[in-house]
């Protein structure tokens, strides 16, 4: 009869049983590191402060990183008015280049709230905005620029004859004012729907 080597032997110049054993965790750790590397969305993402190629241009939303409480009050045509509490968040993303928020009310559950994801053009020095709420089918697209002391968002694809103008003024280390307005007639007037008022949180 013809002896059986065992596979991994080291008559055959391979591993021994308790060699392979060790490889194989070794193997299986490393996969599962490399899946959790892969599957790290928001640290890939996040970014440490605005690229230092562009870092004036950048500080245009860079001021507002941080933490925000808010105090909104929401205006309807009627004249009637309504105040809620809530919370805004902003952090550098993709190497600096851009800055992403979300925004919600307090005690909002996470598929109601809402983000929206800035990043600085430099060919056409200005920023493309996209915000997105999806559980309120709210789905805007601005471009965002210096006019003035203000942080000017105009709606760059409206829906219908509806128009979207959101402004952020008196912008501090430590407070700003953000104004929603629509205008229902090509921009000719404007009516104020939201404004929200900034603290940022210690």
């Amino acid at each position: 009869m013809t002896p059986v080597i065992p596979s991994g032997s080291p008559g055959q110049g391979g591993l021994t049983n308790k060699d392979q054993v060790i490889e194989d965790e070794i193997h299986r750790l490393s996969s599962c590191e490399e899946v959790k590397m892969k599957s790290d969305v928001f640290g890939l993402l996040r970014a440490a402060g605005p690229n230092p190629e562009y870092a004036d241009k950048l500080m245009l939303y860079g001021r507002l990183v941080g933490a925000w409480n808010i105090e909104a009050t929401y205006f309807e045509k009627d004249g009637t008015k309504r105040e809620v509490a809530g919370e805004w968040y902003f952090d550098w993303i993709l190497g600096g280049m851009g800055v992403q928020d979300i925004l919600f009310a307090a005690g909002t559950a996470p598929e109601r709230r809402g983000t929206s994801l800035r990043c600085y053009d430099p060919a056409l020095d200005s920023w493309h905005i996209a915000w997105m709420q999806p559980w309120g089918g709210e789905f805007v697209n601005l471009l965002g620029r210096w006019v003035g002391e203000d942080i000017v968002q105009d709606e760059i694809v409206c829906s219908g004859s509806r128009q979207v103008r959101w402004t952020f003024s008196n912008v501090t280390a430590d407070s700003f004012v953000w104004r929603g307005e629509v205008s229902t007639d090509g921009g000719a007037s404007w009516f104020l729907e939201q404004e929200m008022r900034g603290r940022r949180r210690v």
